[in-house]
């Protein structure tokens, strides 16, 4: 593949060490107002990018739109990339389980837990790669039960022409506003849209703003209510959601971070090279600029360079 085009990513957090900067974290950011003008923008927040697990939420409105009946905390695990703790593995079972199911029915790949803590947890204890550890396994038992609920086939339910992937990409297309021109395939199976980030963030603006009633704002509800079943303990998504009253938040691989606030307004990040380490810390300047208090987002502001055990500098996003 000859690639000559690249997205006009911007500078949007540093590494410091000492008196100088030592690595600079490139990416796209895009906040909407509730009305999906634009707020703040840097980079190349229209190149369309996959959202990859930030998509999650929208898939499930997508189920709950189709007839799926899930309480708050089963519902928010569908939403997540869990930590694998035994809370979301359980959980994740008891989905398949009022399904009828067992989680031999599950078609995502198998996974250590995804939570640093759980993931050692579990090697010390002997265990390997399983479907229901994997940190998609709440999404992929809701898919099922969706399909359940419907009379749709089961073994097939990661296919592209099956009812479930054709409705999905329906919803993710209103939510965005835009059309779905690329669709690959996730890690864990799943199909995944080249959308913008733009598109994203507006998506998130009407989960965070619907109204009672709607599959939009069940989702949103159930997320806000357990943001422990969104990620887990020790992770920044379920920190930051606890920390700003309201406020909605969804990670996802390479480098994507999705935030909405409680009034609509809405922001998308990619990091350029898919780097971790830097998404939360380019969200919070963004966020200040919106409002946030920043005593509230001072634990995810900078995150300290060591040297020698002790601090000699730090990661930070860059201001507005």
């Amino acid at each position: 593949m000859n690639i000559t085009q690249f997205p006009a990513h911007a500078p949007l957090a540093v590494q410091t060490r000492g008196a100088i900067v030592e690595s600079v974290h490139y990416g796209s950011l895009a906040a909407v107002k509730p009305d999906g003008g634009i707020l703040l923008s840097r980079g190349e927040p229209t190149a369309r990018i996959y959202p990859r697990s930030a998509l999650k939420p929208l898939m499930a409105v997508a189920m709950l739109r189709a007839g799926l009946e899930l309480p708050d905390q089963q519902l928010a695990l569908a939403a997540a990339s869990h930590s694998g703790a035994a809370v979301h593995q359980e959980t994740a079972a008891t989905i398949l389980a009022g399904a009828g199911l067992t989680p031999a029915s599950l078609g995502n790949s198998a996974d250590l837990p995804y939570g640093t803590a759980e993931r050692s947890a579990w090697l010390a204890a002997g265990l390997g790669p399983t479907q229901l550890a994997q940190n998609c396994s709440g999404k992929h038992a809701a898919l099922l039960a969706t399909c359940v609920a419907n009379g749709w086939p089961l073994e097939s339910y990661l296919d592209h022409g099956h009812a479930l992937p054709a409705l999905i990409r329906e919803v993710a297309a209103e939510l965005t506003g835009e059309e779905l021109t690329e669709i690959s395939t996730d890690g864990c199976g799943t199909e995944v849209f080249a959308l913008s980030l733009t598109g994203m963030a507006r998506a998130f603006s009407r989960l965070a703003t619907s109204a009672p009633g709607t599959a939009e704002h069940r989702v949103a509800a159930a997320m806000r209510a357990h943001p422990d079943m969104v990620a887990g303990e020790g992770r920044d998504v379920t920190a930051l959601m606890r920390a700003v009253p309201g406020l909605l938040a969804k990670d996802g691989f390479e480098g994507i971070q999705l935030i909405a606030l409680e009034d609509g307004r809405a922001l998308a990040l990619k990091i350029s090279d898919g780097g971790d380490r830097a998404r939360m810390p380019s969200a919070v300047p963004a966020l200040i600029t919106l409002g946030v208090d920043p005593a509230l987002l001072e634990p995810f502001n900078e995150l300290p360079v060591l040297g020698g055990g002790r601090p000699v500098g730090t990661l930070h996003g860059l201001p507005y």
